[in-house]
């Protein structure tokens, strides 16, 4: 049907003394003596537009006034005392009843409680913020690697072979539960690649390949991975923006990662007003101001070696000891983020038995060419490295690891057949999300969240 988005009409002052049709969901109602008044919105806008009512017309309004009934109201737009305007209504028709018992009748949910009806908490205003908030950064990512010449790559949801070491796979297979098979390599025989396959936990692998032929590529799309975890940050199925670049040494994927985040975090507050001044107001106090004082400032950069020494001197009792050669767990990352910089670090150069199969070996023999991004409030938000390009070398690190090397072999031949330097970083999607709003639960911030024991 017809109609103007609410948005428009809240925001273009050309609509006032105009008439206009309006289509939304009742958010509120109030029926006083004289004049009921309706919140409505439609999903354009965070804000509410208001529908008053004059009692003495001929309207047909009393079905419209429960929560969750979506209706179309045709009226004249005009300035409102505590709002930019709002539409005298000359007529209101009921699109879709809404009964009583109708869940979210209450102003505030906890998000527990929302979570238990996915398809109903985008009415909500935390999830409307929420997911205009996504769709934001999502064009600002696309827009950011767009205009740097960068190519989008779709790599394959399934794959045969893992990116080592980025977590469980989930098997994709057609055979249901059988006891007509001998082994494992006869069930596999039989099924429908031929082989084993799973859900792919990274894009990266084959974004390599792509890079070696266009130079700059970038992924975005779900990842998948079966770990048993079920903590407020870990999501069996997210979104992972993943660029590669050929001619790329580690301190160009430090000014690259850099640059992306700023730009598009700069895109967000820019955009987003009145979203972020909601999770200001209601998640995070100070978070417009927290990333701000992001953006501002020049990251730092620190070897994992000489983060570990701060550590070590710290003074602080950790609860996870701090040795080299352990993995930073997040109170370290944050410390090192919040108490020693203050501000977003890199840390550099990673003791090669705890990171990837496929990063470039630095000459010491002892480290990599790994980097991580850490940020005050959360510790890691991207990781990412230079990777290895020569063939011996990597066919070395694969060996020592015990892996198939026959699942590599395209791989592989990247390193055969005209290898470059070349590296990449990996952001998960939803991280950045809760970063920038102040949503402490990843289950929050995407529309059906896939976790443990939690599919819907």
């Amino acid at each position: 049907m017809k109609h103007t988005d609410i948005k428009e009409v809240l925001t273009n002052a050309s609509f006032i003394g105009q008439k206009v049709t309006v289509c939304g969901w009742v958010r509120t109602a109030r029926n006083s003596k004289n004049v009921a008044f309706i919140e409505l919105n439609d999903g354009t806008s965070l804000k509410h537009l208001q529908i008053v009512i004059d009692k003495a017309a001929d309207i047909e309004y009393e079905n419209a006034l429960r929560l969750g009934t979506s209706i179309k109201v045709e009226g004249t737009v005009v300035e409102a005392r505590q709002a930019a305007v709002e539409i005298n209504a000359e007529s209101i028709e009921v699109i879709g009843e809404c009964p009583l018992e109708y869940p979210l009748q209450k102003k505030r949910h906890t998000l527990e409680f929302l979570r238990t009806m996915p398809h109903l908490r985008g009415r909500t205003n935390t999830f409307n913020a929420v997911f205009r908030v996504r769709s934001v950064l999502a064009e600002s990512i696309h827009k950011y690697f767009q205009n740097r010449n960068y190519v989008y790559i779709n790599t394959p949801l399934i794959t045969g072979s893992d990116c080592e070491g980025a977590g469980e796979m989930f098997q994709v297979t057609t055979h249901g539960y059988s006891t007509e098979f001998k082994n494992a390599d006869e069930y596999y025989s039989n099924d429908f690649f031929g082989k084993k396959a799973g859900l792919s936990v990274s894009g990266q692998l084959e974004g390599e390949v792509a890079a070696m032929a266009l130079g700059k590529i970038y992924t975005f799309g779900p990842s998948f991975r079966a770990e048993n975890s079920n903590t407020p940050k870990h999501l069996a199925e997210f979104w992972h923006v993943e660029p590669e670049v050929a001619f790329a040494e580690l301190p160009d994927i430090i000014e690259m990662a850099e640059d992306m985040l700023k730009t598009v975090i700069r895109e967000l507050l820019d955009t987003c007003k009145d979203e972020m001044q909601f999770f200001d107001d209601h998640f995070e106090k100070g978070i417009i101001g927290r990333l701000e004082e992001l953006i501002s400032h020049d990251f730092g950069v620190v070897s994992y070696t000489e983060a570990i020494k701060l550590l070590q001197e710290s003074g602080e009792d950790f609860v996870y000891p701090v040795s080299w050669g352990c993995d930073l767990q997040t109170e370290h990352e944050r410390y090192i983020a919040e108490k020693v910089f203050k501000k977003a670090v890199f840390v550099t150069d990673y003791p090669k038995e705890i990171k990837s199969f496929y990063m470039k070996q630095n000459p010491d023999g002892k480290t990599v060419a790994a980097v991580d991004l850490l940020v005050p409030g959360v510790g890691e938000i991207i990781g990412g490295s230079e990777r290895e390009a020569d063939y011996e070398k990597l066919i070395a690190a694969m060996n020592d690891r015990g892996m198939n090397l026959d699942l590599y072999s395209d791989y592989l031949d990247l390193r055969k057949f005209g290898s470059v330097p070349h590296g990449g970083f990996g952001l998960g999607f939803e991280r950045l999300i809760m970063y920038v709003t102040g949503v402490s639960n990843i289950r929050d911030v995407t529309l059906y969240p896939r976790a443990v024991g939690n599919i819907r």
